[in-house]
């Protein structure tokens, strides 16, 4: 079918069931991680097909922890992400190709820090579409990156004694994003408000 003809639809970003995380090695021997907690994006396909996706996503960088409190407040400072200079992280699509034969998307998009940005490559695995019990329509999708630290002049680093660093430069990108359709949510509203319900899985 042609896609030129359809309709875009929006998607939104279901905060409770998305997680945007990362892991770095710490001495280079142990993980360390971490997510960002407040993030949200602006979502479009052409229909329902997800190689058209557009996004258009942004993350409060001030959000960052790793359940360290003293760590995020580094992670805070200039050493890092500067957050008092610049809020926010951003990204932006610009090409999806087609899924290879395990159904896992390349994700091409522009990603700015500290007011850097680079073109970076996701692997995107599409976990499918489904309705929940209250008729709204959602898709899930699994979310991977590696990526430089130093390519957004996030360099800070101690050596150890051993000759090693402390912190690793490579950083592992690991999301889960759940996006419900906003005009069948909007059908359901009605039905929503009215109707209580005690369920938060």
């Amino acid at each position: 079918m042609h896609t030129g003809s359809l309709a875009k639809t929006k998607w939104i970003i279901d905060t409770a069931h998305s997680n945007i995380s990362f892991t770095v090695k710490h001495l280079m021997i142990t993980n360390v991680k971490g997510a960002f907690k407040i993030f949200d994006a602006s979502i479009y396909t052409t229909g329902k097909d997800f190689t058209t996706t557009q996004v258009d996503l942004w993350i409060d960088a001030a959000s960052i922890d790793t359940g360290d409190e003293k760590r995020d407040e580094h992670l805070r400072s200039a050493d890092f992400f500067d957050v008092n200079n610049f809020k926010q992280i951003a990204f932006s699509t610009s090409s999806i190709e087609k899924p290879d034969k395990h159904g896992n998307h390349e994700m091409w998009g522009e990603l700015t820090m500290k007011g850097i940005t680079k073109l970076i490559k996701l692997n995107v695995q599409f976990g499918g579409i489904a309705q929940d019990p209250w008729g709204k329509e959602r898709a899930g999708f699994t979310i991977t990156a590696i990526l430089s630290r130093a390519d957004w002049g996030l360099v800070w680093n101690k050596t150890v004694e051993a000759g090693g660093l402390l912190v690793s430069d490579e950083v592992r990108i690991s999301c889960e994003a759940e996006l419900f359709n906003a005009h069948a949510a909007d059908s359901v509203m009605e039905l929503d408000a009215s109707t209580e319900s005690t369920t938060v899985f």
